[in-house]
């Protein structure tokens, strides 16, 4: 009987602990949080912790006395003043904004495509090769496009202007004419990310379930309607988490790309003038720190803005795909 009391008795259920089922929560899976522990303190220490210096933008910053030690600005805004009223903020928002939309759609645009033709593909070497072969331009330094540009587009010698003359036009002289960098500097772009934008649409292309190409082919659906009904409803909420991570960055242009391309040709900054060069050559001109960071947080309030209303736009319409 005491044997029957002892072990048919129900057991007691464990008390929960006392922080609450958010650290519970957190304990059971320690191990996943501490693998995730490199990543959060990256984001950490790289993106987070220098948010303070958000302070600067409406400081009289001197390196004598610190960002703490430095004096506010009379009147705070006074740092914004310089940028607002000369008026460069307009050009340079619209040559920032245009440029890095044209880069998301035609890019994103590119890369669909190519992770589809490369998906259709039968043998499974020429697809490995072709992967290498669109991933290479990815690792070349943005130094090295821009000797490469300037080889294609040099007014006297270029190898573009070569050709032209060979077949009897008359050369261009693309470093004076702004209106044609734009879709250069979109087509290099393009050139140098694409393939490695592609791998990501091609791994979920690869995820799909062969059963629905079974099903359309059953159906008598054609390769085209195969991808209009089957791949691109699939990448759909992949393209749009990708584009909407794009659009957090649209106000940062890669600074890189536009230097080695651009260079400080004035007679380009009409239209490949960005706000990343514009904050560089103000900071190297005048060097004050405290103008260049109330650019730089102009920059950000706008990207946070564009952000918001881009999740929004896509939870409505595409709720798989927006970020939160």
């Amino acid at each position: 009987m005491s044997y029957m009391k002892k072990y048919m008795q129900p057991k007691r259920q464990n008390s929960p602990r006392p922080f609450g089922g958010f650290f519970n929560e957190i304990w059971k899976n320690r191990l996943l949080y501490a693998m995730a522990l490199p990543g959060l303190a990256f984001f950490f220490l790289f993106n987070y912790l220098p948010m303070a210096g958000i302070v600067v933008a409406f400081k009289n910053y001197r390196f004598s006395d610190g960002i703490l030690g430095s004096a506010w600005k009379d009147p705070w805004y006074q740092n914004f003043e310089f940028f607002f009223k000369s008026g460069a903020y307009i050009p340079l928002t619209r040559n920032t904004l245009l440029l890095n939309t044209a880069f998301i759609v035609f890019g994103t645009i590119f890369s669909v495509t190519l992770a589809i033709m490369i998906n259709e593909l039968v043998f499974n070497r020429t697809k490995k090769a072709l992967q290498a072969g669109i991933l290479m331009p990815y690792f070349i330094s943005w130094v090295v496009v821009g000797v490469f540009s300037y080889a294609l587009f040099n007014f006297d010698y270029g190898s573009i202007n070569v050709l032209l003359q060979s077949m009897g036009f008359q050369p261009v002289n693309w470093y004076n004419d702004a209106s044609l960098w734009p879709p250069i500097l979109t087509i290099i772009h393009i050139w140098k990310n694409t393939g490695y934008t592609s791998i990501i649409y091609i791994a979920v292309l690869a995820g799909i379930d062969p059963s629905y190409y079974e099903a359309a082919r059953i159906d008598g659906a054609s390769k085209l309607q195969q991808i209009r009904y089957i791949n691109l409803p699939q990448l759909l909420p992949t393209v749009t988490m990708m584009t909407l991570l794009s659009v957090g960055k649209i106000m940062n242009a890669d600074f890189g790309m536009f230097y080695s391309i651009v260079g400080q040709n004035p007679m380009l900054y009409p239209t490949a003038d960005v706000i990343d060069t514009y904050v560089y050559r103000t900071l190297r001109t005048l060097g004050d720190v405290g103008m260049s960071s109330a650019i730089g947080f102009y920059q950000s309030c706008v990207a946070f803005i564009l952000v918001l209303a881009s999740n929004w736009f896509a939870r409505k319409y595409q709720p798989d795909g927006s970020l939160f």
